[in-house]
């Protein structure tokens, strides 16, 4: 099984990132070089978690540390992937700026950064404590709910997107119960890989989008 899970985690990564890496590269507008930026941050802050997820499978060493402050890092990573994912929503489906709801896009992107940094969530002993687990994801449930919506009331604007609000509903759907009670279930923990494949969707779905702008299908 470990080797298995850590092959698929390593090869997320590497597609995370090379994705990342190669939409900003031929990037010809900046929503694809927000996409490329999206990519980025989401493969390299899950790395601060994966590889010592990896290494910590195959060595007697203590990681204890290293994957508790690496799930601080993707948490606040992820945070800022979704709030691209609305600016990238505004860009793709036209969506002039509107204040109110970046207003409120940013302060539910900050409370949960302010929640994941409060000492309570013991990321140096890598905590399980259910309680802070759902504490700190009420703010990241209710963000990634309102840019699912927003992709949802799009999906029949642009056929690339068209289930893009799935990938997100289900990613959810996937994390919950690992945030809420892997501490107490190790076995949840296994529902990330799903999770992992909608985020993969959702990069190849960025993949499609800036190969149809180069070929002047996208404007």
């Amino acid at each position: 099984m470990k080797y298995g899970e850590s092959a698929f985690e390593i090869l997320y990564l590497l597609f995370a990132i090379t994705c990342g890496i190669v939409l900003i590269a031929k990037a010809r507008s900046k929503t694809v070089r927000i996409m490329g930026a999206a990519a980025l941050i989401l493969g390299c802050g899950d790395a601060f978690h994966l590889v010592p997820r990896v290494l910590d499978a195959f060595s007697d060493a203590d990681f204890t540390a290293a994957l508790g402050v690496g799930k601080l890092v993707t948490s606040i990573t992820m945070t800022v992937f979704y709030v691209l994912l609305f600016y990238i929503w505004q860009r793709v489906f036209s969506r002039g700026a509107k204040p109110a709801a970046a207003a409120a896009v940013w302060a539910l992107a900050a409370a949960r950064c302010a929640l994941c940094l409060l000492p309570q969530n013991g990321w140096l002993q890598n905590s399980t404590d259910m309680t802070w687990g759902i504490i700190r994801n009420i703010p990241f449930v209710i963000l990634g709910g309102a840019v699912c919506a927003a992709y949802f009331k799009t999906r029949r604007e642009n056929a690339l997107f068209a289930r893009f609000w799935l990938y997100i509903l289900l990613s959810f759907l996937f994390y919950i119960p690992v945030a809420a009670g892997a501490g107490a279930v190790p076995m949840l923990g296994m529902l990330m890989l799903p999770k992992t494949v909608c985020y993969v969707l959702m990069l190849i779905v960025f993949l499609r989008f800036a190969a149809g702008e180069n070929k002047g299908f996208i404007k």
